[in-house]
């Protein structure tokens, strides 16, 4: 079967669809952890996530529906410690991290079961994705999206400044709580997609090139999760075509290939910030105090420096100010 016929079968459509729900998904619900400074929330959801999935082994049960669970208990239980100031962000992330990881591996030998079956769900394995996991996979999806758009003006204000959004009537604490669910959901939903170890990465990288080139929170927002789309469905084709040749995880694919959009964003991210630290010291509005600027350079078309309009002239920034023409000399301010 050649790669292109690859595209026709049953199990790589599934897979296209889990991979497309998943990188609107997760990308959406990162852009407020990284907002909130909570960039690695995700990953210590991950690892709690990894004790439901045993739980499911043990059980019979779902191990979708079994971390799904777990993974909001988890996440509700981390909010609470950091709220309370019981201990800091740090210590209540570790815990998860480690408290998770070796309840899972214990569970899942109680249960029986091997490591290689707990490896589908740390690492992803998007290409055995069946027809249930697939519906789960985009409903889920769906409500965190739905949620995370809808929701956008409050879940910023409370990211961005909490004491502002209480004066403003919002409740704080419901609004965290929703994130770290709509946090555990989103790790869950990419479970199969790219791993429990590796989803923080799908929910931080695209956000964090989606800022190298947006200005503004909404902006952010539609270019992490278009950036999202892009990684995972680009990941699981490359490593397709990839795996007639080695062994390739989608999973990893899916990283790298994020990974790799931020290492060309991040040039352009430079030059745009560059250009707005230039325009930032200066305003529209006219000084009220001019100094003449001594210099025999003659300002103009391609002098080489950056023309701003200002209201019936142009001004020229020369050595750090901002030279505009005045009769035989030029005033700097």
């Amino acid at each position: 079967m050649s790669p292109i016929e690859l595209f026709g079968t049953g199990f790589m459509q599934r897979a296209l669809l889990a991979a497309l729900f998943t990188g609107l998904a997760a990308p959406a619900v990162g852009t407020y952890l990284v907002q909130r400074r909570l960039a690695l929330m995700g990953d210590g959801i991950g690892h709690v996530a990894v004790t439901g999935v045993a739980i499911g082994l043990l059980t019979g049960a779902s191990p979708t529906w079994t971390a799904v669970v777990v993974a909001i208990l988890g996440a509700v239980l981390i909010e609470e410690i950091r709220a309370r100031g019981r201990t800091n962000g740090d210590v209540a992330l570790a815990l998860l991290f480690y408290g998770g990881l070796a309840g899972g591996v214990m569970v899942t030998g109680i249960a029986g079961q091997s490591a290689a079956r707990l490896q589908q769900f740390l690492f992803g394995s998007l290409l055995t994705i069946g027809i249930a996991d697939v519906l789960v996979t985009m409903v889920l999806a769906a409500v965190v999206v739905v949620l995370c758009v809808g929701l956008s003006p409050q879940l910023f204000s409370v990211s961005q400044d909490q004491d502002f959004s209480r004066v403003a009537g919002l409740n704080v604490r419901l609004y965290n709580i929703l994130v770290a669910v709509l946090a555990a959901v989103s790790v869950t939903v990419a479970m199969r997609t790219v791993g429990l170890l590796l989803v923080s990465a799908l929910m931080v990288v695209p956000v964090a090139t989606s800022q190298q080139v947006a200005r503004t929170f909404r902006a952010t927002l539609a270019g992490a999760m278009a950036l999202g789309v892009v990684a995972c469905v680009g990941g699981l084709v490359i490593s397709a075509f990839a795996s007639y040749q080695a062994t390739v995880a989608p999973g990893s694919t899916i990283v790298l290939l994020a990974l790799a959009l931020f290492a060309l964003a991040w040039p352009v991210g430079v030059v745009l910030r560059r250009r707005q630290r230039v325009r930032a010291p200066f305003s529209d509005e006219p000084p009220d105090e001019h100094q003449p600027a001594e210099h025999d350079h003659r300002h103009g078309d391609g002098c080489g420096h950056l023309a701003v309009p200002h209201g019936d002239h142009v001004d020229y920034v020369h050595d750090g100010h901002r030279h505009a023409p005045h009769g035989a000399h030029y005033d700097e301010h």
